[in-house]
């Protein structure tokens, strides 16, 4: 629909009367490219600002949870550089995984073809969103500019003796005959493409030393107190230190031990059997004859499930005796040697000791078993022969623990590790849960991990000229035979970097959280050719003052970004210990989702546009639907795509929609009701601004800059305003500084945007409803709204800073200071009690104290009527709110 035109007394055309957001976008969007007003400044004399949304896959088109994390950044971005920040705001692409593999499979196009075309398209989107963003700053990391560096890093680890090859086991489709992710495996442990029961598989894979620095890792979340504390204490409980007790169980019949760790030594007297990990070295050693055919089906049987499978809380926990002993060194007794399926290699020792009385796991193993059952800790007061119909947990006296028996457990747990130190078989220990990161992928579409195969030398780094270690293009994709990396023997097989002799490539590319573990850094520095990123460049921008990323990248990304940031720290790198001031975890986009409760799995879901709201149904089956807000998903058929909201509303409204429904950190509920509230409040701002207009032009002042009082540092109010005495004047002035201080505190701290718009709304509703249009205050509020907008709605705010005939742009005006003077009311209102109950208000002075308001109560219309000719036996004042007059 074509605006409506607002022209002079003389008919000359002024402006549209009604909001066109597409063509004030595009306008905008179009000038702050030419004027360049996102690149990153260069001047160190300001303050930095360094403002990140976490990177996305290139999947190909934007959702609304984009939308939201990109929008909440880049509000942070606006409002720092007009409070006078040199911003580093960038974006990159997180472009290496299996998803563009998978794509080469299906599609039969190259990964690379796939990645560089969606992330064409996702960059006009993200445009298209108006993102203050410095595309001079972007990466991708499929790109050989940026995986160079990712293969120095690999080498710089290397070189730390940080990286290293070991056997691991990995899942194994024994149809493709390759390597499967956990992502490749379904709930019911089978491959995602052929369908096949995966495998367990020993291989070599290399690994980064990351238990180097759990405990540095674990102590420096206390310098993080811009972090979410649910975050915080994921990341510790990820990392999980114990300190416990190692203890050694000699082998009958052997000179072996079975080493376990406990953090439980105060119960090993109640140790009745030990189990390893069906995997386990020793497994073969300690089956006895009679029981090895049964022995290895079980471990055949085991080999075949999943991590996942094995260790699933509501599934039953399967073991079988080997016939081997060992001998419990504390009491000398022999006791029986199981493998058990929940037990695992890969963690701590790879085997455990059971005590049924004081584990819930052991309990419920040895009740089903038919175990011993042995009590050695009693509740204050228990009974040591009583029988148990659960694990006791509790920490409490110890019994039945030879000279220990009496003492309490917490200081029997010191006592028992002394002991078994003297004695030489067991000591203290701390331990972590976190394991080695595992980064081998038996893929293409990686950063090829640089390291040669040579006969004579082993394992060579590619010497740093020779990086990047580049993909190569000629690769067949079927799905099958592992890496098509490994076929390739033109690719594989070069001369030794050291003595020439012929070698082979490694074939293994690195897990993808590898690039994005230091892509934050690269930013600093895009486009250096000759070096990883200019020290002085990463240490001036560095720590990222503010991150913005979902909360489901809590334990690996974060984690695995504070390890990097650690290590090239190390490596004389970096001068600072961690990667993030402060972080946000935004909340998820939900939307209306229906399904049907009679239904099971995917099928359940409706896709909203097949659903008469007002009569929702089952198309297929005329059930009546449920509903319910659900993250917004393709499988729930629920989404809102942002190019109909933006086609329909505009890009400024669906910022403001996202910013003003719900705190940052909180799922938002995604409304059409709400968005075309923003929309209307929007249109609100426009006719309050173009009607000011109009006004000033109608009286012949057309040439005039509307400039916020507070924006001319040095000028006090007296002089630009004339000092306005009105009570008019002074009420909307209050309400204008109000406005900047309650926005300017809600866009600190919390980032509590939606009450910063609520604020915003108050001030137009304040302005609307003023009676001094023409006067120098009004025009202050009038450019103040549009200033205090500029950051959540950027294109109408700079279309309508420049309808009030300034020539800059909104984002570079300084953000404004609230003046307290104008804070202070001259009047307030006094409500009249009498006997405690209200009868009344009045304006009196603010500044009143109790004598003269008990007066202006007294003379008041509303004291004659209810004390004249009555006994005030008290009168009680709260001032700046109320008085009470008690009557005799």
């Amino acid at each position: 629909m074509e605006a409506e035109k607002i022209t002079d007394p003389v008919g000359e055309f002024l402006v549209d009367s009604r909001y066109n957001p597409a063509s004030i976008e595009e306008k905008w969007q179009t000038t702050w490219a030419e004027l360049g007003l996102d690149h990153t400044p260069t001047d160190t004399n300001q303050p930095k600002y360094y403002a990140l949304s976490m990177f996305p896959y290139p999947s190909g088109s934007l959702h609304m949870g984009h939308v939201r994390n990109y929008t909440i950044t880049d509000v942070i971005a606006r409002l720092k550089r007009m409070q006078g920040y040199r911003v580093l705001h960038p974006m990159g692409w997180d472009a290496f995984g299996l998803p563009a593999e998978n794509a080469a499979i299906d599609r039969g196009v190259p990964p690379a073809k796939w990645t560089y075309q969606n992330i064409e398209q996702m960059r006009q989107q993200l445009k298209r969103l108006g993102l203050s963003i410095d595309w001079n700053c972007e990466v991708a990391t499929c790109s050989p500019d940026y995986y160079k560096w990712t293969q120095w890093i690999f080498l710089q680890f290397y070189q730390a003796g940080l990286a290293y090859q070991k056997e691991a086991a990995v899942n194994w489709d024994p149809i493709d005959q390759t390597v499967l992710a956990n992502e490749q495996v379904d709930s019911e442990g089978r491959s995602w493409r052929s369908g096949a029961k995966v495998e367990r598989k020993l291989l070599r894979q290399w690994f980064l030393k990351i238990t180097d620095y759990a405990e540095e890792l674990l102590n420096d979340l206390d310098k993080l107190p811009g972090w979410p504390e649910p975050v915080k204490l994921m990341q510790a409980n990820w990392i999980g230190k114990s300190t416990g007790a190692y203890l050694e169980f000699p082998i009958v019949g052997s000179s072996e031990k079975i080493g376990v760790y406990t953090t439980r030594p105060d119960t090993v007297y109640g140790v009745s059997y030990v189990v390893l990990a069906p995997e386990h070295p020793l497994t073969k050693l300690v089956t006895t004859p009679e029981q090895q055919a049964a022995v290895e089906a079980f471990v055949e049987e085991v080999t075949n499930e999943s991590e996942l499978e094995r260790t699933a809380e509501d599934k039953p926990k399967r073991g079988i005796p080997t016939g081997g002993k060992a001998i419990n060194p504390f009491t000398g007794e022999e006791i029986p040697i199981w493998i058990a399926d929940y037990v695992l290699y890969e963690y701590g020792t790879g085997a455990v000791m059971g005590v049924p009385a004081h584990d819930a796991r052991d309990f419920k193993f040895a009740k089903e078993q038919n175990l011993p059952i042995k009590v050695v800790i009693v509740p204050e007061g228990g009974d040591a022969d009583a029988s148990l119909t659960e694990a006791y947990t509790e920490p409490g006296i110890m019994v039945n623990s030879s000279q220990f028996d009496g003492m309490n457990s917490t200081e029997g747990k010191k006592a028992i590790v002394q002991y078994a130190e003297k004695q030489g078989f067991g000591k203290e220990r701390v331990q972590y849960r976190l394991r080695d990161w595992l980064i081998s992928r038996q893929r293409y579409w990686g950063a090829p991990i640089p390291i040669i195969h040579c006969p004579n030398c082993g394992a060579v780094p590619v010497p740093d000229q020779d990086l990047p270690v580049r993909l190569p293009e000629d690769v067949e994709f079927t799905g099958r035979g592992g890496s098509p990396l490994a076929r390739l023997e033109d690719w594989v097989n070069v001369p030794c970097p050291t003595c020439g002799t012929p070698a082979q490539r490694e074939t293994d590319t690195m897990d993808t959280f590898i690039d994005s573990s230091w892509y934050f850094l690269r930013f600093t520095d895009a486009k250096n050719e000759q070096q990883i990123f200019d020290s002085a460049k990463v240490n001036d921008w560095m720590s990222v003052d503010q991150y913005v990323g979902g909360i489901e990248h809590a334990i690996l990304h974060l984690l695995y970004s504070r390890f990097f940031t650690k290590v090239l720290r190390d490596r004389g790198l970096l001068k600072f210990d961690e990667p993030f001031q402060r972080l946000l975890t935004q909340g998820m986009v939900q939307g209306l989702t229906y399904f049907n409760p009679n239904k099971s799995g995917k099928d359940k879901w409706v896709p909203s546009h097949l659903v008469d709201p007002t009569n929702p149904r089952d198309p297929q089956t005329g059930e009546p639907l449920e509903r319910i807000y659900a993250t917004m998903s393709k499988s729930k058929g629920n989404g809102v795509a942002p190019e109909d909201v933006i086609a329909k509303y505009g890009v400024d409204t669906a910022r403001m929609f996202i910013l003003f429904k719900a705190p940052p950190e909180k799922d938002l509920e995604w409304d059409e009701a709400d968005v075309e509230g923003q929309f209307r409040f929007l249109n609100r701002v426009w006719r309050l601004v173009t009607e000011f207009v109009v006004n000033q032009s109608s009286q012949q002042t057309a040439q005039f800059q509307i400039t916020p009082l507070a924006l001319n540092e040095g000028t006090s109010a007296t002089q630009w305003l004339q000092n306005p005495k009105s009570k008019i004047e002074k009420d909307l002035r209050r309400a204008i500084h109000i406005a900047i201080k309650e926005v300017s505190e809600d866009v600190e701290g919390e980032y509590q945007f939606n009450t910063a718009i609520s604020e915003l709304m108050k001030l137009s509703n304040a302005l609307n409803d003023a009676t001094c249009k023409d006067s120098s205050v009004y025009a202050e509020g009038i450019g103040t709204l549009v200033v205090l907008l500029a950051p959540f709605a950027p294109h109408i705010a700079d279309e309508l800073w420049h309808l009030l005939g300034n020539n800059n742009s909104v984002h570079t005006a300084t953000w404004p200071k609230y003046d307290p003077a104008a804070l202070v009311a001259d009047e307030i209102t006094l409500v009249i009690q009498i006997m405690g109950k209200t009868r009344g208000a009045i304006q009196v002075p603010a500044q009143a104290n109790k004598v003269e308001l008990e007066k202006y109560a007294r003379e008041s219309d509303v004291g004659q009527r209810y004390i004249e000719g009555k006994e005030v036996k008290k009168v009680i004042v709260v001032p700046g709110k109320l008085i009470n007059f008690v009557l005799g």
